[in-house]
């Protein structure tokens, strides 16, 4: 991409694309495109920069506090609620992550991946800075980490939410997968770590915790889940309590993750942090109503440890779940999924996720290995027809949950995304039997 820049003469541009050099450009070299600096140069390009370099040329370093989150679960939700709570206190924002990039309440751009490449990211905090943010939220994912596209950003606080397993058709093992999490915090910069994760290694200068099973600079005292979320928080010695709408066990950690990192960041007091807690209704597509009666909830958990949380947050109440597994990603997380599906639900229908190059069938086959035959398990491809069929046998009193895509509006076939929104789907059918009654 280009980065057009302003008084900086002769220079017109940074890009990280050696095609897009010539004598005006600036070239910021990486990991990616470190071979391609001959090309670069063949093309006129003198000038050539690190991302430090390039955020120092721009004036950035210095000039937003940057807030990174990574884990397995919870990083959008927590970046989401860390972001409005800012919002809420006055503050000006930005936020990057899964969902695209906001900045004081505004869109600036669509859906990404979860960390762009570094020159996106530098601006993106050119963007923020000249529309006064103080503030800058991003998710890093563990990718990002691994091919340095977070080098040269200093952050202002980091936070761990979880690690379990994800991403092993990329990080081969757990204990690989681990290390790369556990790099992000091997400095001595300001940290928050969960800590009722055992497995995450990390610096222990400068580095606080919150949990609510072990002791922790921030810890959860007592807690109701029936209506929303309420807590009482305890700080050292002073205890504040909280309320959310959010639903379950797991946004009760991103909650708490959440003011804890307002509070470490010395924006406003504790009880002002609290209060605006109450203002954060969730993020589309993690444990989203689209229906009440019946009602139908829909979220993005795709791995093991995701479902078991959505599940278990559920579990006083009869589950009918639709669930599916990416193609073309870990596949021995997929039995895994299965079991956790009929651990807690009552009825099921194993469907089509984003098969992307691989049969829906052959994916199927491997969820249905961790699985016991039994009544009201059902395969049925086509997910389309496995939300309609799942609507279909969902009674009164029950809740049916769809997992796997959250809001994402397209299903990847063999390379094509088609158009495809669960809660599209939802609605329309429930709509279609409206209309026939």
């Amino acid at each position: 991409m280009k980065l057009d820049l302003e008084n900086y003469a002769p220079f017109s541009h940074v890009t990280d694309n050696s095609s897009e050099c010539d004598a005006t450009s600036i070239f910021l070299t990486t990991n990616q495109n470190a071979a391609y600096q001959q090309n670069a140069i063949d093309r006129g390009c003198t000038k050539f920069v690190t991302a430090k370099e390039c955020l120092e040329l721009l004036g950035i370093s210095d000039a937003i506090k940057i807030i990174g989150i990574t884990g397995t679960n919870g990083k959008t939700t927590t970046a989401a609620a860390i972001y409005s709570i800012l919002l809420d206190l006055g503050k000006q924002v930005g936020l990057q992550g899964t969902r695209g990039c906001f900045i004081n309440d505004h869109r600036i751009e669509d859906k990404s991946l979860t960390t762009p490449p570094i020159l996106q990211t530098i601006h993106n905090l050119k963007m923020a800075v000249e529309s006064g943010c103080e503030y800058f939220v991003m998710e890093v994912s563990s990718h990002a980490i691994v091919q340095n596209r977070i080098d040269g950003l200093s952050f202002a606080l980091k936070i761990l939410t979880n690690v379990t397993q994800d991403h092993l058709d990329f990080h081969k093992t757990i204990d690989e997968y681990i290390a790369v999490k556990s790099r992000f915090f091997d400095d001595e910069s300001l940290k928050l770590i969960n800590k009722d994760e055992s497995k995450i290694r990390f610096n222990r200068t400068n580095a606080m915790s919150y949990g609510i099973e072990h002791p922790a600079t921030y810890k959860i005292l007592a807690y109701s889940l029936k209506e929303g979320i309420s807590a009482a928080v305890a700080k050292i010695e002073k205890v504040y309590d909280f309320e959310s709408p959010l639903h379950g066990f797991f946004n009760l950690y991103n909650i708490l993750a959440a003011i804890s990192a307002v509070d470490m960041l010395g924006v406003a007091p504790m009880e002002a942090i609290c209060k605006a807690v109450e203002h954060f209704g969730g993020v589309e597509g993690r444990m989203e109503v689209v229906s009440n009666d019946p009602l139908v909830i829909v979220d993005f958990a795709h791995t093991p440890d995701g479902m078991e949380k959505v599940l278990d947050s559920m579990k006083e109440r009869d589950l009918v779940v639709v669930f599916g597994a990416g193609g073309d990603r870990d596949r021995t997380k997929r039995p895994k999924m299965g079991a956790m599906a009929q651990r807690y639900a009552k009825k099921i229908v194993v469907t089509s996720d984003n098969p992307r190059s691989e049969e829906p069938q052959s994916i199927i086959t491997e969820i249905l290995q961790g699985m016991n035959p039994r009544e009201h398990l059902h395969v049925e491809a086509d997910r389309y027809k496995a939300i309609e069929k799942a609507l279909m046998m969902q009674e009164k009193n029950e809740v049916l949950l769809i997992l796997g895509k959250g809001d994402e509006t397209y299903q990847e076939i063999q390379g094509k995304k088609f158009p495809f929104d669960d809660r599209e789907v939802v609605k329309s059918i429930i709509a279609q039997w409206a209309k026939q009654k």
